[in-house]
């Protein structure tokens, strides 16, 4: 599969109603996964990690910059970490199946369009920057927003890659492709932060400090912190950083408090890291039980992006907002899509069935894909949830406010109708396979297919429910009329499906109408 990981990184952290909307932006588009939020209050910045396919993962970029356009004003933020754009930052990773080449080719893209569509000047950097001194972020972000903005219509140097000269309050975003990147900070037992620019100096590449390692000395939470990216933790290790800022700042009389990550970290950095502390010298991958366990196949690939049964029922019957009726809708779509996928895979290799074979194959894979993409389903209906109490909570206190809340609240609302009707039309889809299986598959199993188009029936009229009532709620009814129509009519073909179900359970289940 064709993998893309984007760290957009957010001039917001304050206002957490913000940072929901914007992630509701980038899980509005099937196929884009969240996988981590982290906002620091003192930085006032947000980064937040998603994956997915290519397209996915560009389109959701750019949804992204818009809504934080849309809800973030630079003239107005203050924070500890240096900054350019409301979207500052936008890195695009290649995990698999995908080039450098094709992470620069979707830098240039969505920075053409941002420019275009949005207005807001874009800097490409690190692969896909144009020029040299661009690669470097630290470059392109020099003087921060205050400085480009008095620079940016007069000097030619500083004139943008895409967009107008020109920086409006969404300030200006930097767009690019990059090798994994781990941002890592530590803490120092003093509130002295010339200590820890002292210390940065002396890690950082371009001052003749560690390759590959890029560093701040900041004041936060009124304790010195050394703010870093390490660009290749291959070529210069965790366990090597940390052992020099212990070393340096031994120098100063102060030692190492403690250390953080903002966002996620490659599972080899991890590891080498404790190699080296724990000095393993005859240390082997193979010899991590996790390892093994995936290596044996006792270990699903993808456990860790769906929840187990228990955690999930657990969460349904707390007594929080969210999961809800949508997120259960998706839940029993996927069990049903499971059930589809078992009975295909009971029916292969039996000579019984050997004129369908090559349906059933068909059909599992079908079934595959579908339980995917209704288990994200579980957390995108979350999520989307999430965005419109997020918009509920925005500020209303002048009228221009009030508008903007007001267009929130729709959007947030609409993309909340928005994410149960996938489950419709998947649950849609699941009736389908089941109903092929109930009709040619093994007939030991039969039993099995029908439960699977039951579940994808209630999987159905439950997220059926959630479009209505999210719909009902606007205040423009209009702009819910043809997603009702498409409900009606999924409707419609599940009606026929369940007809033609009870049909096969008759005839060839020889059970009683």
């Amino acid at each position: 599969m064709s993998l893309v990981e984007c760290i957009p990184n957010f001039s917001e952290a304050r206002r957490p109603e913000v940072i929901d909307q914007i992630v509701a932006a980038i899980t509005s588009v099937e196929g884009a996964r969240l996988l981590d939020r982290s906002s620091d209050l003192d930085h006032n910045r947000s980064v937040l990690t998603y994956a997915g396919p290519p397209e996915a993962v560009e389109e959701a970029a750019f949804r992204a910059i818009k809504k934080a356009s849309e809800l973030i004003d630079l003239n107005h933020h203050t924070g500890q970490h240096p900054r350019i754009g409301a979207t500052d930052v936008v890195p695009f990773v290649p995990l698999s199946g995908v080039s450098m080449e094709d992470c620069v080719a979707m830098a240039k893209r969505l920075g053409e369009r941002v420019g275009s569509e949005l207005n807001i000047p874009v800097y490409l950097y690190e692969a896909a920057a144009t020029r040299p001194e661009r690669t470097n972020l630290e470059n392109i972000r020099r003087g921060q927003y205050e400085g480009l903005k008095s620079e940016i219509e007069s000097n030619p140097e500083r004139a943008p890659d895409y967009g107008p000269a020109k920086l409006g309050s969404a300030g200006a975003t930097v767009i690019g492709a990059r090798n994994p990147l781990i941002a890592f900070n530590v803490y120092l037992t003093t509130s002295e932060v010339e200590i820890a620019r002292k210390i940065a100096k002396a890690m950082r590449q371009s001052s003749g400090g560690l390759r590959y390692v890029k560093a701040l000395g900041l004041l936060v939470e009124g304790r010195a912190q050394v703010s870093m990216n390490l660009t290749n933790f291959r070529e210069t290790p965790v366990g090597r950083v940390v052992e020099m800022i212990r070393r340096e700042a031994q120098r100063y009389g102060v030692a190492v408090h403690h250390s953080e990550l903002v966002g996620l970290i490659p599972q080899e950095a991890v590891v080498d890291a404790a190699v080296w502390y724990t000095q393993l010298d005859q240390f082997s991958a193979e010899q991590i039980l996790e390892t093994r366990l995936y290596q044996a196949g006792n270990l699903a690939s993808d456990s860790q992006a769906k929840p187990s049964g228990v955690s999930f029922l657990d969460d349904l019957a707390a007594a929080t907002a969210a999961p809800g009726g949508g997120s259960a809708a998706a839940y029993a779509g996927a069990m049903g899509a499971a059930l589809v996928a078992m009975v295909a895979g009971l029916t292969m290799g039996k000579k019984k069935y050997a004129a369908v074979e090559a349906e059933m194959q068909a059909i599992l894979v079908q079934a595959g894909e579908l339980r995917r993409k209704l288990t994200d389903g579980v957390d995108d209906d979350s999520a989307a949830f999430e965005a419109v109490m997020g918009a509920f909570k925005l500020p209303k206190d002048t009228d221009e406010l009030q508008k903007a809340r007001a267009a929130a609240i729709h959007v947030a609302t609409l993309n909340a109708a928005k994410v149960p009707l996938h489950t419709v039309r998947n649950a849609v889809r699941v009736m389908g396979l089941a109903a092929r299986c109930a009709k040619d598959g093994n007939l030991n199993a039969i039993s099995d297919a029908m439960s699977g188009a039951a579940l994808a029936r209630a999987s159905l009229t439950a997220a059926g429910y959630n479009v209505r009532i999210n719909l009902n709620s606007l205040e423009d009814k209009s702009a819910g009329e043809q997603m009702l129509k498409e409900l009606v009519e999924l409707e419609k073909q599940a009606d026929a499906m369940e007809k033609e179900i009870r049909k096969t359970m008759v005839e060839r289940g020889g059970l009683a109408s």
